[in-house]
């Protein structure tokens, strides 16, 4: 069992914090679940119950049932997703103290503006963060300075940053 981390109750229902210090860089976990299409997601989607994630431009990754399932969004986060390898993994971007919850900014990973049924979707945001930006939308919709602060910590899956004009030098 790992133990730097655990689920437990959250402001926003379930959600998963760090049982030890987690250094800035540690990889946190990995994730896991049955891939899916667009057309094979639930309609409509109840962003409450439905834990999927999408990993590629038609490509989305389902529950797993473990706690990669209850991590939650957060406009201003500790945490970020890395796509390498053929692997999906939270990695720590900056460190995190025992007990904190541990974040990430869904917006990273979706890339649906303009696509029917999904491109004006949004969800109520519920962080409290300073920064909140009051909804999660789609990264196309994320301020400039927002997208490049996620590209230069490397947090952006390839389908989306190849779709940009900004390319900092930590990109290969």
């Amino acid at each position: 069992m790992n133990t730097s981390y655990e689920v437990q109750k959250s402001r926003n229902g379930l959600g998963v914090f760090a049982t030890k210090i987690i250094s800035s860089g540690e990889i946190v976990m990995e994730y896991h679940g049955q891939l899916f299409t667009r057309e094979q997601l639930p309609y409509p989607y109840n962003a409450e119950e439905d834990h999927y994630i999408q990993i590629g431009p038609n490509v989305y990754m389902g529950p797993s049932g473990k706690a990669d399932d209850f991590v939650n969004h957060s406009c201003d986060p500790n945490s970020g997703l890395i796509f390498e390898n053929n692997r999906i993994q939270l990695k720590a971007i900056r460190t995190l103290q025992a007990g904190e919850e541990i974040n990430y900014d869904y917006s990273t990973t979706m890339d649906e503006a303009g696509i029917q049924d999904f491109g004006d979707w949004e969800m109520d945001c519920n962080c409290g963060g300073a920064t909140c930006r009051g909804a999660i939308t789609d990264f196309s919709f994320l301020p400039d300075s927002v997208k490049e602060k996620y590209i230069e910590l490397a947090i952006m899956p390839e389908y989306i940053v190849n779709q940009l004009s900004i390319t900092p030098a930590t990109i290969d």
